[in-house]
């Protein structure tokens, strides 16, 4: 705890004072099999990431799901800094949404937060009884001490973009955040700014469309998501949908973490964009493109021309830096957002991708590089995929990166990852001018784990971080 305080609750008081909090030791990250051709269930690692421990760089503990064919995906807390008010919370259970079994399982980790263990399994059942809604995604912690669940799709995986409640202490179902009959249309991430009385969704695709795999004949059709909804927070009900331009499968969503303020980004995929959004002067909320990764022309790839992908973005807690990822493309981009409207880039790093030398596919035309980049070898391992999702350390001077996307994606686009599992990695940062440089001793191999090559997603440390905790 950065501040002495007898009646606080997990957290920090404000995202500043986050920054003052200890460095990171341990990290969770879920760990897949569905679509690897291995009979095992996921699982959840912990990683050992303390340079000063013997076992730095290993994994140390793996807890396994009891059923197969889950995909764990995102991960998120019974309890954050917007609990910080209340003593009577702490941060000891993170809650794991499968995306395709729409169970979610609930972890101990405050027992033992180097060995995690099984708390609770909310089953599917359970879920489509009472909310009609599956395909669990991003897990929120409310002030109220419930915990909120985004859904992409109905039982039946069809799309609905609506909200699973949680008791906090019990975790029961209990029934639907929205008003009955008010879900999006398209579900996916969700961030929340109570004292603007906002929360904003995004939009991926209904589960049947993407489930096993991308076809671009969607595309055409018109089954991704072009939109984000800004939803009344009190109300529960949405007052505004706003289209995007050159904003194809919206996924991850971050409004600035100081709560007074009304605005945030949300990542494009496939248009490859960053969305800046903001509250206009009017008190209605307007959205611009502020950033642009150009497509590639190539030869011996999917298309003829290759999107960046913007998979994950995160903003640092003082809200000077927000960092993204194109997984396609292989590269990590640092950019100065102090003036949100004209973001400014100040780091790149290529971290493997579609692109590098030497591997099936050529670059026709580049209007960013002059030629295709080396591939990333780190302590020995070429490493495939490309960077995905990611992770700030509390100070904002580490980047932790793994490689995996979504497992049936992961087969299509990156067969190597299933071949050889995916790694996590770690840039360090410099914050003060801006700049990225892989930290050339460090690697996780997932490749190497005792049932076979995983799939590692996305990063948990036991104290919070810039992409679980919002400040009220």
């Amino acid at each position: 705890m950065a501040t002495k305080c007898g009646k606080c609750g997990p957290g920090y008081p404000t995202p500043l004072e986050a920054m003052k909090g200890p460095r990171e030791e341990i990290v969770y990250l879920p760990c897949i099999y569905r679509n690897t051709g291995i009979e095992a269930p996921d699982y959840l690692a912990t990683v050992d990431i303390d340079p000063k421990s013997p076992q730095y760089c290993q994994v140390i503990h793996r807890l396994p799901m009891p059923h197969l064919k889950d995909e764990l995906h995102h991960s998120g807390w019974n309890a954050c800094s917007s609990c910080f008010g209340d003593s009577t919370k702490s941060r000891n259970k993170l809650v794991l949404p499968c995306l395709m079994s729409s169970r979610i399982y609930v972890v101990d980790v405050g027992s033992d937060p180097r060995a995690p263990k099984l708390h609770k399994v909310i089953e599917a059942e359970d879920i489509h009884a009472k909310c009609g809604l599956g395909y669990v995604h991003t897990s929120h912690c409310l002030a109220s001490g419930e915990v909120m669940v985004s859904t992409l799709g109905d039982p039946k995986g069809n799309g609905k973009g609506g909200f699973v409640l949680l008791d906090g202490e019990t975790f029961e179902v209990k029934g639907t955040w929205e008003q009955p009959g008010g879900a999006a249309p398209l579900g996916y991430d969700f961030w929340y700014q109570p004292r603007h009385n906002v929360m904003i969704s995004t939009e991926w695709a209904a589960p049947n469309v993407f489930r096993d795999g991308f076809n671009p004949a969607d595309v055409e059709a018109g089954l991704y998501g072009s939109h984000i909804h800004v939803w009344d927070w009190q109300r529960h009900e949405i007052v505004q949908t706003l289209p995007l331009q050159d904003g194809l499968i919206p996924l991850e969503v971050r409004f600035l973490h100081d709560p007074d303020t009304a605005q945030g980004f949300v990542g494009c995929a496939l248009s490859s964009t960053i969305q800046h959004f903001y509250k206009n002067q009017g008190g209605s909320w307007s959205v611009e493109k502020v950033i642009q990764v150009p497509p590639k022309k190539v030869k011996g790839w999917l298309l003829p021309e290759m999107p960046s992908l913007i998979t994950d973005i995160l903003l640092s807690l003082d809200d000077r830096f927000l960092y993204f990822s194109n997984w396609l493309h292989g590269d990590l981009r640092q950019y100065d957002v102090s003036d949100p409207h004209r973001p400014r880039l100040t780091g790149q790093l290529f971290l493997g991708g579609s692109i590098v030398k030497g591997g099936p596919v050529q670059v026709l035309e580049d209007q960013e590089l002059k030629s295709q980049p080396e591939p990333l070898v780190v302590k020995g391992k070429r490493v495939p995929g490309g960077p995905q999702m990611i992770q700030l350390s509390l100070d904002g001077k580490r980047l932790y990166v793994t490689t995996s996307l979504y497992s049936a994606w992961d087969k299509q686009f990156y067969p190597d990852l299933i071949r050889e599992g995916s790694v996590m990695l770690q840039i360090d940062v410099d914050t003060i001018k801006g700049g990225l440089k892989l930290n050339p001793n460090f690697l996780v191999d997932f490749g190497k784990e005792p049932l076979g090559p995983a799939l590692a997603h996305e990063l948990r440390y036991p104290g919070g971080d810039c992409s679980s905790d919002i400040w009220l």
